[in-house]
């Protein structure tokens, strides 16, 4: 009970004190001005479309798998980063890595993370590479089973990343993809549920999202009353104190906190009323 409380608190002080989400682009894209490469390149929100569960991908060890294999009742973490990619691909995946060591909910048990390579010509050793990199710096045993990296043909790799609303480019000059970057929250059902852009990740919103693509089947009472005073703005990728369900609170906890005063008082003076001492013709006897 002091743990909802303290998290209730919070929520309101956090409206309370004008706690605001850093707006974000919603098209990650360069300006009109940039090269026309860069035109082509976006990371559209997609909220509610259902992924192609039936896409065959091979997995780190060259096995043929279906993209369904991993929805089994979690939801599921989507990040879409090619193996050989000279820096944006390795900046998105270490920020996964570090928001998912922030998190108390484990790789495997909670929920899966997929990362699926969009070059097609990449093969399965450059994914188990990568794979086993990232699981050094997770640090957590048994994750293997629960972060997969994956690698398609050109025609499997194209419904996902339009599915997802990701487009990229090959850059013929440069020899590499012009792409965005972030991530993709999915519900254990395969559709969209959240967006998170750029190659940094809050694990506090990372956590909420996961609880909410799970309908609330994983995480604590305080996470779920925390979530009711936040809110998923799709404009910025960003959860935000929400002031209403926060001030919906600190209503009900001052009504609580009035009530719980009252009875204390009320405690206090029976129990004063019971020892006093009591007055008889002899003089005052002490109550027994």
């Amino acid at each position: 009970m002091k743990e909802r409380f303290a998290a209730a608190v919070a929520c309101v002080l956090l409206c309370a004190s004008g706690a605001r989400a850093v707006r974000l682009p919603a098209n990650t894209g360069e300006p009109s001005g940039s090269p026309p490469i860069l035109q082509r390149v976006d990371f559209e929100q997609r909220l509610g479309t259902q992924v192609p569960l039936d896409l065959p991908f091979r997995d780190e060890t060259g096995r043929t798998v279906r993209l369904g294999d991993y929805f089994q009742g979690k939801p599921v973490v989507l990040t879409l980063s090619y193996y050989e990619c000279p820096m944006l691909c390795t900046l998105v995946l270490n920020g996964l890595t570090s928001a998912l060591r922030a998190l108390r909910f484990d790789l495997g048990k909670e929920f899966v993370a997929i990362n699926v390579s969009f070059n097609p010509r990449e093969t399965p050793e450059l994914a188990a590479a990568k794979k086993a990199t990232y699981l050094k710096e997770y640090r957590r045993p048994g994750s293997e089973a629960g972060w997969h990296f994956l690698t398609g043909d050109e025609e499997s790799i194209r419904r996902l990343t339009e599915a997802v609303g990701f487009q990229y480019a090959w850059d013929e000059r440069n020899q590499q993809y012009a792409h965005a970057t972030g991530l993709v929250v999915l519900t254990p059902g395969g559709q969209i549920a959240r967006y998170f852009y750029g190659v940094e990740f809050s694990p506090r919103d990372l956590r909420f999202a996961l609880i909410e693509a799970a309908q609330g089947k994983i995480g604590s009472p305080v996470d779920k009353l925390l979530l009711y005073c936040f809110h998923y703005d799709p404009s910025t990728g960003r959860y935000s104190a929400l002031a209403l369900n926060s001030i919906r609170i600190g209503g009900v906890l001052t009504v609580a906190a009035l009530i719980s005063f009252i009875v204390v008082m009320l405690r206090r003076e029976r129990r004063a009323a019971t020892n006093a001492p009591t007055w008889t013709p002899g003089g005052v006897t002490p109550r027994p």
